[in-house]
C-alpha cells in the first residue's frame, strides 16, 4: 500500500484549514509542507507561522516539511518547534549535509534528503543509512504545472534496489506530476512507497476516492 502526502501548495489558501481537514478526514497519511525561499528556487511560499497555525489546529497530523531553501541548517530548530515531524532538505543546498542531518535528528525530527531532476540517484548513497526519507523530485522544484519527468522512475528503481541491498527502510518518496491513474502507479511499481500529490488530489471532486486509489497502489 502506498502512503499519500498531499502537497498543500495546491490547496485553496483562503480556506487552508478546511482543505487540510478534508484531506485528513479522507485518509491522507501526512501533510506535505513545501517551503521556498526565493533563492534556492524562484518562488516564495510559506513558512514557520503557517506550520505553527496548522499544527495548533491539527496537532495529531504528521507534517512532512520539504525545505527548498539554500540554508536549511539555520531553520531546523524553528520548524521542529512549530510541529514538523519530517524535515527534508536538498542535497544541492549550500549547508553541510552531515551537519544538517545531525541537526534535524537533534531536534527530534526524522531527516530526509531530496534530489533535483538533474542529480543522479547515486549521489544519495553515502547518506542512505542516516535518513528516514528519500525524496525524488520528478519536476524541477519551485514551479507548479510541470509535466512528470520519466527519468524519476529509474532513480526510484536504483534507490529502491540499493536500500534493499543494504537492508535499509527509509520512506522512498516522489514529488511532482503525481496522479492516481498513470504516474502514481508507475512510481509505486518503481519502488516508491510515499507519493506526494497536489492538484490531482485538491482538484478532485471526491478526494477520499482519490486517496483510496493511491492507497491501493
Amino acid at each position: 500500500m502506498a502512503k499519500i502526502s498531499p502537497s498543500i501548495l495546491s490547496a485553496d489558501f483562503a480556506r487552508l484549514g478546511e482543505d487540510c481537514r478534508c484531506i485528513l478526514d479522507a485518509g491522507a497519511d501526512m501533510i506535505h509542507f513545501d517551503v521556498m525561499d526565493g533563492h534556492f528556487v524562484d518562488n516564495i511560499s510559506f513558512g514557520i507561522p503557517v506550520l505553527k497555525s496548522l499544527h495548533k489546529s491539527f496537532p495529531d497530523a504528521v507534517y512532512d516539511v520539504h525545505l527548498m531553501i539554500s540554508h536549511p541548517l539555520a531553520y531546523c530548530g524553528a520548524f521542529a518547534a512549530s510541529g514538523a515531524d519530517y524535515i527534508t532538505f536538498h542535497l544541492e543546498a549550500e549547508d553541510d549535509i552531515q551537519a544538517t542531518i545531525d541537526a534535524i535528528h537533534a531536534v527530534g525530527c526524522k531527516a530526509g534528503l531530496s534530489i533535483k531532476p538533474g542529480t543522479p540517484a547515486e549521489a544519495l548513497f553515502p547518506w542512505l543509512d542516516q535518513i528516514e526519507m528519500i525524496l525524488v523530485m520528478s519536476v524541477e522544484p519551485g514551479r507548479g504545472g510541470q509535466a512528470f519527468l520519466p527519468s524519476a522512475l529509474d532513480k526510484l528503481r536504483i534507490l529502491s534496489a540499493e536500500c534493499h541491498r543494504r537492508e535499509l527502510t527509509p520512506d522512498l518518496s516522489v514529488d511532482g506530476g503525481i496522479n492516481d491513474d498513470v504516474t502514481g502507479p508507475q512510481c509505486a511499481e518503481a519502488g516508491a512507497n510515499l507519493l506526494v500529490a497536489g492538484s490531482a488530489l485538491f482538484g478532485a471532486a471526491d478526494r477520499a476516492k482519490v486517496i483510496e486509489q493511491f492507497h491501493r497502489l
